[in-house]
This record gives C-alpha cells, sequence and structure tokens, in this order.
C-alpha cells in the first residue's frame, strides 16, 4: 500500500484537503501519516528520515503534499525519497503576475485564531450545542437555519459541521414519537418557518441506526421507523419546507448541499 504523507509548518490541513482531494480520484488504497507544525531545520530533518524509511521499507516512494512558507524548511523535504507535491509553490507566481502583488507567506496565516472568520465559527458552535436537539427554543431568532427531522436522522452532526466549518448558527429540532399522530408545525417553529430545512432518511437505514442504540425496542422496529419516515416526509412537501435524504451522504455532502439549496452565507473565510 502506498503511503502519502502531509507535511507542512503548520496545522497542515491545507496539505491534507488537497492531498486527499487528488488521491480520491484514483480506485487504490492509501496509507496516510501527517506530519504538522515542522517549523524547525531539526523537525525538518525528523520528517525527512520518516519518509526516507517508509521508502526504504515498502520500496515504493512515497507521495509527500506539502505547504511550507519557510522555503529553507521546504527544500529540506523536497530532497527527501518521496514524490513532492507543492501545490501552493505551483500557483503563487502566476497569482502574482495575475493580480499584480507579491505574496507574503505567513506561518498559521490560512487557519489561524486571527482569520476573520473565526469569532463566527466560534458563536456558531456555542450557538449549535446550546440549541442541540430542541434543548433551548428560546432564541430561534438568532438562527441561520434549524434542521428537523425524526430522531438519528443526522441532525446533530450536520448542525455542529456548518457551525465549525461555516460559522453559520444551526438549531436542530427533533420530531419524536409522541408528534406523529398529528405531526404539524410545532408552535416554537412556526414564526421561524422559513428558516426550517428538513432532513429525512430511509426507514431501513434509521432502523440499523437505532437498532445500534436501542435494539430490539419500538424506537427501532421496521414499523415505527416507516410510520416516522412516512410522515415527516408529508409534512415537509405539505409545507413546502425543503428536504434532504442524508442516506447516502457524508456530513460534507449534506451540509454542501444545505449551503446550495438555502444560499446561506458562508463565514469560512
Amino acid at each position: 500500500m502506498r503511503t502519502a504523507f502531509y507535511v507542512s509548518d503548520g496545522t497542515a490541513i491545507t496539505s491534507e484537503v488537497f492531498g486527499h482531494a487528488l488521491l480520491s480520484l484514483f480506485p487504490a488504497e492509501f496509507k496516510h501519516q501527517t506530519i504538522a507544525f515542522v517549523e524547525s531545520v531539526e523537525k525538518a530533518e525528523e520528517a525527512k528520515r520518516k519518509i526516507n524509511k517508509e521508502y526504504q521499507r515498502s520500496g515504493e516512494k512515497p507521495l509527500v503534499f506539502q505547504t511550507f512558507v519557510n522555503p529553507e524548511i521546504g527544500k529540506i523535504i523536497e530532497n527527501s525519497d518521496g514524490v513532492i507535491y507543492n501545490f501552493l509553490e505551483r500557483f503563487v507566481i502566476p497569482m502574482e503576475q495575475q493580480l499584480g502583488i507579491q505574496a507574503t507567506p505567513k506561518a498559521h496565516r490560512t487557519h489561524s485564531i486571527h482569520e476573520n472568520s473565526y469569532n463566527y465559527r466560534i458563536d456558531a458552535v456555542n450557538y449549535a450545542l446550546a440549541n442541540d436537539d430542541g434543548g433551548n427554543i428560546s432564541n430561534y431568532e438568532h438562527a441561520d437555519v434549524i434542521l428537523v427531522g425524526v430522531s438519528r436522522s443526522g441532525k446533530t452532526p450536520t448542525s455542529l459541521y456548518l457551525a465549525l466549518q461555516y460559522g453559520i448558527k444551526a438549531a436542530n429540532y427533533p420530531f419524536t414519537e409522541e408528534d406523529m399522530d398529528e405531526l404539524k408545525i410545532p408552535a416554537c417553529l412556526k414564526d421561524h418557518k422559513k428558516k426550517l430545512f428538513g432532513l429525512t432518511i430511509d426507514a431501513q437505514r434509521l432502523m440499523d441506526i437505532r437498532d445500534g442504540r436501542m435494539a430490539n425496542s419500538r424506537y427501532s422496529s421496521a414499523r415505527q421507523c416507516r410510520m416516522e419516515v412516512r410522515e415527516v416526509e408529508k409534512l415537509y412537501k405539505k409545507e413546502k419546507i425543503p428536504y434532504l435524504n442524508t442516506t447516502k451522504l457524508s456530513v460534507e455532502e449534506i451540509t454542501a448541499k444545505i449551503l446550495s439549496i438555502t444560499g446561506l452565507q458562508r463565514y469560512k473565510y
């Protein structure tokens, strides 16, 4: 199995994202190793030894995705036994020519506390935690979006991902078994109907998830899961609430689709 290294003098998030995006195009399995905060010559030499050792072990040159601000440190990694991919260096000169501005690289700038979106994201995470699962229904006026759906349809992880990645204040509210006899928009949500976004899921998948949580219960039964999914989807259609089936989607894909459908402003950069 080929090894991929993600090396940086910062968090290595950029090199991971770039590398994973490229490797996902290929039908192969890779062993992943991240080496972050390589901020000195000594640490760079240590990272180089790890790369070289992997080459000696496997006989295949590791793929090395790197992002370095300090060219001296970056050069050490480039002289390793890996195949180097430095996408920042590839695009900097053409972009300087296009913008008419010289780049001024600075360590940790890409994912630092000083970026404009930082406070948005921290506030949004706190909001998502405080307004999870209908636990607080008193400040929905501050929500950018309110996710609704049956239990285990993906509301909580989606709310947190929207907050952490995009600075979007996402509350979520569950439709429970007690709501199903006469399912309607709860009174606490009526004034915020335009903020509602529904999540649904295939009944079989919902049953599998719930069975792992409460096996052999009414909550996880096929009949209960089918009924709840049927009722919430009827509500979404009746009230014209936009909704999404999460069955085959990752949380990244769910959030991307929500952003695309709603046009919510992102606070990522």
